[in-house]
């Protein structure tokens, strides 16, 4: 399986997660050390920091959005193993024609061409209990948990919308390459400790991880078109990189 990675965006994004809880935690310090008495010395009777005061008090909201902002780009760009790397290794040893294609099409954030068709596969990297009934996702957690977990952008959310926007933007971009070529979704759930609780599922949910019964390379060894003709020509898998992969366009 080839593999390609955009990992110009990996490095861009890994950067954003560092300096914005660098920048939150920079304009904590600094509120601490100017708002605390004694700490920079008695100015009761001079006032001389009360502008930069009243500046940091403001500042601080606008830190703890940058704070829950960087927790939420570290869970998706620093916390291993990251999506890409899970998918990578849950594939290993599978078709040689394979291409896997991360981080060039989003809202595709990661793409799969294979003999059992083309794939956009939606990750999920939370752990613990998530319940699908239909196309109804939600973790089970406490309520300070899913609070929490709605300020850090970290719950779930909705794959089924996700991948219907990954769908179509693949679809755009294979039209006019090979315009009847069927899209499908999988979602991924990177973490081996996320426990699955289905009900009729509108989408298959599978597991990166190669050694659970239910792991995307059993998905697609099992899969009804594993023996058809591969879905893509090389000569259109060609003009889909040359279309998509900056590395490859001329």
């Amino acid at each position: 399986m080839r593999v390609e990675t955009n990992d110009r965006v990996i490095k861009r994004n890994r950067q954003i997660a560092q300096y914005s809880f660098f920048v939150s935690m920079g304009v904590w310090l600094s509120s601490m050390l100017v708002t605390f008495p004694g700490i920079l010395g008695d100015r009761a009777d001079t006032g001389a920091f009360s502008i930069l005061e009243v500046g940091l008090t403001f500042a601080l909201p606008f830190a703890l959005v940058l704070a829950l902002f960087a927790i939420h780009m570290t869970n998706l760009w620093i916390r291993e193993p990251r999506p890409e790397q899970a998918i990578r290794e849950g594939l290993k040893g599978v078709s040689k024609k394979s291409v896997l294609y991360h981080y060039y099409h989003s809202p595709a954030k990661h793409v799969l061409i294979a003999p059992q068709g083309v794939f956009v596969l939606i990750v999920r990297w939370q752990q613990g209990l998530i319940e699908v009934d239909g196309d109804k996702w939600r973790q089970k957690r406490s309520l300070a948990a899913r609070i929490g977990g709605a300020f850090r952008l970290d719950n779930v959310g909705d794959p089924i919308n996700e991948s219907k926007r990954a769908i179509n933007y693949l679809e755009r971009v294979l039209e006019p390459i090979a315009p009847d070529v069927d899209v499908q979704a999988i979602v991924v759930l990177t973490d081996p400790r996320a426990e699955l609780d289905e009900t009729d599922s509108t989408l298959p949910i599978v597991y990166a991880d190669e050694k659970n019964k239910r792991s995307l390379k059993n998905y697609l060894r099992n899969h009804p078109d594993k023996n058809n003709d591969f879905p893509l020509t090389p000569e259109q898998i060609t003009a889909f990189e040359e279309a998509t992969l900056p590395s490859t366009a001329s």
